[in-house]
């Protein structure tokens, strides 16, 4: 899926890896993502003069979401731009803090998958909304404020708070 043939890399210097990743693809399960449209993968691996393989590039798709206010659907179009470091090591896979991947020069290819798969789960934005405007739901029925009023009055206290306001007209 996204690899790079690393013989290939030598010999060439700098590759293209591009793909089309199914919005309902292996790659996306138990992430919670939802997407509207498969996710466009283009991407750039060169070697380093150190030995690492430094990819950068660009993934794009669209986003079926949640409006954080008022849980209605929202699609989001999707962007980002990623730059991954894999160092040559034994533990093929392993990341530390800083984003460097490590790789087996043993091996014939590179798997780009897992870290591109990490890359964009910290990209998304977990907070969208429908409109700037949103209302959102009312705290107390639920009902969706976007719809129009609710029949709820803003004249009720949250018993909760009795205690506070019993100290405060003391």
């Amino acid at each position: 899926m996204l690899r790079v043939d690393l013989e290939e890399l030598a010999r060439e210097g700098s590759l293209p890896v591009e793909a089309c990743i199914a919005a309902d693809g292996e790659l996306w399960q138990e992430t919670d993502l939802a997407w509207a449209s498969d996710v466009r993968v283009r991407l750039w691996a060169s070697f380093a003069g150190t030995g690492e393989v430094i990819v950068r590039g660009r993934v794009q798709a669209e986003l079926a979401q949640e409006c954080a206010r008022c849980l209605q659907p929202v699609s989001t179009s999707f962007g980002t731009e990623v730059t991954l470091v894999f160092m040559p090591g034994r533990e093929d896979g392993d990341s530390d803090d800083g984003g460097t991947y490590v790789f087996d020069p043993e091996r014939a290819d590179l798997d780009l998958s897992g870290a591109v798969r990490e890359e964009v789960i910290f990209a998304v934005d977990p907070y969208v909304v429908c409109d700037s405007e949103c209302p959102g739901l009312c705290s107390k029925c639920g009902a969706n404020l976007n719809d129009g009023a609710c029949d709820c009055s803003d004249d009720e206290l949250d018993p909760r708070w009795e205690a506070l306001r019993s100290l405060k007209d003391k």
